[in-house]
């Protein structure tokens, strides 16, 4: 492992390979029961005051991406609201321990982005526990591994689409009066916008979706001084993948057969790329997606 982000090194190598073994958790499952347990940087990221002051709202910040995100998000000096499922109150715990030991306000604002009238409270308890809003990073996502068309149901098609872009659609709504110029609104899109697996048919679609509407939602709020932006992850090792998100058959080579570094990629690996988006330093980047995914070819 690193000592951080910044120790030189070979990438295929720089964090091992997981290869886990099969195991599956009921959704949404806990990273803290994974075997290995998914790398958040907790040991590793080093902060340098890139987003000094900033005040950000992160949801799927329990655990995988998001968790990882809000981590640098507070080493770097933001102050964080996150957002997660009840049942995931034992990894959002172990989130915020991390917050506020780098001296940072976490907001623990659990609930389920299914609820429509969530988007709104999330929005108005994250404004009034940080003091205000500047950055709105979308992260938690739904998938569900199914081997046939025919094994995916109306309702997983529906609660797909409704975690991962209606959620989105209405948390932009609800945080748009809140953001001056200057904010960012960063989504999470994934490799398989590009290239859809098979046996994930509706998460890849609404990848595709978000990749989609985020392009769009950048021309138009540009004109406002926010600039959006996407981050494409490839194979990443998180509690998605234990909940059902892949064939647990499949587990030992997670990554290792997709990824051209051999390997699948760790939380702590995705966070810089967030971070680099919510920073000044992307000033004149809008309507970007920034793919992390072990050197993977997109269009």
């Amino acid at each position: 492992m690193p000592t951080d982000q910044y120790e030189f090194g070979d990438p295929r190598s720089r964090y091992p390979d997981v290869s886990p073994e099969p195991q599956t958790q009921p959704e949404p499952g806990l990273q803290s029961r994974m075997t290995p347990v998914p790398d958040l940087g907790e040991d590793s990221y080093r902060g340098t005051g890139r987003l000094a002051g900033r005040k950000a709202l992160i949801t799927g910040a329990d655990s995988g991406i998001g968790a990882a995100v809000a981590i640098a998000y507070a080493r770097e000096g933001a102050d964080v609201a996150l957002a997660y499922l009840p049942d995931e109150q034992e990894d959002a715990d172990h989130v915020i321990e991390q917050i506020r030991a780098a001296g940072r306000t976490a907001v623990a604002i659990p609930g389920d982005l299914r609820d429509r009238s969530y988007a709104g409270r999330l929005v108005e308890e994250a404004v009034a526990g940080l003091g205000g809003l500047d950055a709105l990073v979308s992260v938690a996502g739904k998938q569900r591994w199914q081997p046939d068309l025919l094994d995916i149901t109306d309702e997983q098609f529906e609660e797909t689409f409704d975690v991962n872009v209606f959620a989105l659609f209405r948390l932009v709504k609800a945080a748009l009066p809140h953001l001056q110029p200057g904010s960012t609104i960063i989504t999470t899109a994934s490799m398989e916008a590009y290239q859809p697996a098979p046996d994930r048919l509706d998460y890849a679609a609404t990848k595709g979706a978000i990749n989609n509407f985020s392009k769009g939602l950048s021309q138009l709020l540009v004109e406002r001084g926010i600039r959006v932006n996407i981050v494409a992850p490839g194979p990443t090792w998180s509690v998605l993948q234990v909940t059902g998100g892949v064939d647990p058959e499949s587990l030992p080579e997670f990554g290792s057969s997709e990824s051209p570094m051999g390997r699948a990629g760790q939380p702590a690996e995705l966070a810089p790329a967030y971070v680099f988006l919510a920073s000044q330093e992307s000033s004149f980047v809008a309507g970007e997606t920034l793919n992390v995914n072990g050197g993977m070819v997109t269009p």
